[in-house]
C-alpha cells in the first residue's frame, strides 16, 4: 500500500515518529511522498533516501542530542557567551553539526541532493522552513526557483539544517541568491505541521497521513526555572506548538496520528535512552490504534466527496 507522510516538528521527540512508521511498515505501507518540518524534516529525508524504520530506530535511539549544541569561540565564552551568541550570532548554538550529521547519513545511501529523490524533475521530498527576511514560508526545494537557485542541485542536508534552525537557539542559515540574502529559520514558525502539502482538488489517489505530537503539559518556567534559555524555549514552543493546532480541521485530525510526549520537550537535548525508547513505544501504540480504525474509502466519503458535492 502506498501513501504520503507528513511529519510535524518535534525536536528530540522525533523517535516517536519512528515508532509510528514501524507499525505502518509492518502493515505493508510504503511512502510515495514525504514532507516534514524541523525534526520531522530529518525523519522525512532519511525515509526518502531509503532508510527503514529499523535503521532509524537504531540511529535515533543511540543519538547523543547534545552533539547538536555546537558552539564557536564567541558562544563558548564563560558567562557572557550566551548573550554574545544571541546578539552577534543570532543564536546560542551554531547548528552546523546537524547538517554534517544528516549529510553523512545521506551519503551512506548515495543520495544527497533533491534530484536524487525526484521523479521527472519533481521532488518526492518537501522540507518546510521559514524565510524571515521575506516573511514567508519556504517549501524546499520547490520555492528555490524564486531565488534563482536550481532546486534539483540543492543539498538535502542544507535544507534540513534550515528547517531545524530553532530561532535564538540555533544560528539562522543565510541563503544567498543573486546579490541578496535571506535569513532562514525553523519551518515550525510558519507551519509546524504541513499536513496540507500533498492535498489536491477532488479525490486523492493515495492517503496522506500526518504524524504529530500532543502538546507538552508543562512549560519550562512552570518547573521553577527563570533563566534566559528557559524563556527562549517557552517562547519558541508557544509559537510552534499552537499555530497549526489552532487551524487543524476535522478533515486533518482524522488522518493524523497524535503521539503522547511523555512530557519530553522539543529542546530536551539531554534526553536519556530509556525515555527515547518510551517515545518509540508511544508512537508505535498510537499508530496501532489509528490503523485499527482507519478506512480510506470512508475518509473520502465523509471529508472529500461531501465537500465536492456541496
Amino acid at each position: 500500500m502506498k501513501a504520503y507522510a507528513v511529519f510535524q516538528g518535534g525536536g528530540v521527540k522525533a523517535i516517536g515518529f519512528v515508532g509510528a512508521i514501524t507499525k505502518f511498515e509492518q502493515m505493508g505501507y510504503k511512502w510515495e511522498k514525504l514532507a516534514g518540518t524541523s525534526a520531522g524534516a530529518i525523519i522525512a529525508s532519511l525515509l526518502a533516501v531509503g532508510y527503514t524504520s529499523k535503521e532509524l530506530k537504531n540511529i535515533m535511539s543511540t543519538l547523543d542530542y547534545t552533539s547538536f549544541l555546537d558552539k564557536n569561540r564567541l558562544q563558548s565564552l564563560p558567562i557572557i557567551g550566551k548573550v554574545l551568541g544571541v546578539v552577534a550570532q543570532k543564536g546560542l548554538y551554531q547548528g552546523k553539526y546537524i547538517e554534517t550529521w544528516i549529510d553523512e547519513l545521506l551519503k551512506a545511501k548515495g543520495k544527497t541532493k533533491f534530484k536524487d529523490v525526484s521523479k521527472n524533475g519533481v521532488s518526492n521530498l518537501k522540507i518546510i522552513a521559514s524565510d524571515i527576511t521575506k516573511k514567508s514560508i519556504l517549501i524546499l526545494p520547490d520555492d528555490l526557483i524564486k531565488y534563482g537557485i536550481d532546486p534539483m542541485e540543492f543539498e538535502i542536508a542544507k535544507a534540513v539544517r534550515m528547517s531545524t534552525s530553532i530561532p535564538f537557539y540555533f544560528k539562522p542559515e543565510k541563503l544567498r541568491y543573486r546579490d541578496k540574502y535571506s535569513f532562514i529559520v525553523d519551518g515550525g514558525i510558519l507551519s509546524n505541521f504541513p499536513v496540507w502539502i500533498f492535498d489536491v482538488t477532488g479525490v486523492p489517489k493515495l492517503p496522506t497521513f500526518g504524524f504529530k505530537f500532543q502538546k507538552v503539559s508543562k512549560s519550562c518556567s512552570e518547573k521553577e526555572r527563570n533563566d534566559f534559555l528557559c524563556f527562549v524555549m517557552d517562547l519558541v514552543e508557544s509559537v510552534i506548538d499552537n499555530y497549526d493546532e489552532t487551524y487543524l480541521t476535522d478533515k486533518d485530525r482524522v488522518r493524523t496520528i497524535s503521539i503522547p510526549t511523555a512530557d519530553v520537550k522539543t529542546t530536551d537535548f539531554d534526553i536519556k535512552r530509556d525515555k527515547s525508547l518510551r517515545l518509540f513505544d508511544l508512537g508505535y501504540e498510537s499508530a496501532e490504534r489509528f490503523l485499527n480504525e482507519w478506512d480510506f474509502r470512508e475518509y473520502i466519503r465523509c471529508y472529500v466527496q461531501k465537500k465536492v458535492s456541496i
